[in-house]
């Protein structure tokens, strides 16, 4: 099922956490946080830089994918879609860049909107928000890890 919105009975269930495959960004896997207080997902990164490619914004970064491990280290790329304002919970603003890429749960996937912000002091590298969950996850609060990491693909 790609990128097609799921009618009302259809809607995949997830629980508050589950393991997340970002192939575009060449990230096998990823513990996500499933945060219905986020309208936009979030992914940790840290040294970010802007670049153009062929006439297009784009930026290049490293993320850490493990909780609380510093070791592993990912480098991406990705084109930039937009430089937005985002509040966090604590009611801090920041400007953040934001990109699209395809999120995978298992054996389904769709494109998101993600932005890019340091998470190295959260618990959870990743955040899928509202909009990437629309019309397509409801969340049951006592259940984790519902899509398992079969379908993780890098």
């Amino acid at each position: 099922m790609n990128d097609e919105l799921q009618p009302q009975d259809e809607l995949l269930v997830a629980g508050w956490r589950e393991w997340v495959s970002l192939p575009g960004l060449g990230i096998g896997s990823i513990k996500a946080k499933m945060d219905t207080g986020a309208r936009t997902s979030c992914l940790h990164a840290f040294e970010v830089e802007a670049f153009e490619k062929k006439g297009k914004s784009w930026v290049r970064f490293s993320i850490h994918p493990n909780q609380n491990e510093t070791d592993t280290v990912i480098q991406c790329e990705a084109r930039v879609l937009d430089y937005r304002k985002v509040t966090d919970s604590g009611g801090h603003s920041e400007l953040r860049y934001v990109i699209r890429t395809n999120v995978h749960f298992g054996d389904h996937q769709w494109p998101a909107e993600v932005t890019l912000t340091n998470r190295d002091n959260m618990k959870f590298r990743m955040l899928i928000g509202r909009t990437a969950m629309s019309d397509r996850i409801v969340i049951n609060p006592a259940l984790s890890f519902q899509f398992g990491l079969t379908g993780v693909k890098k």
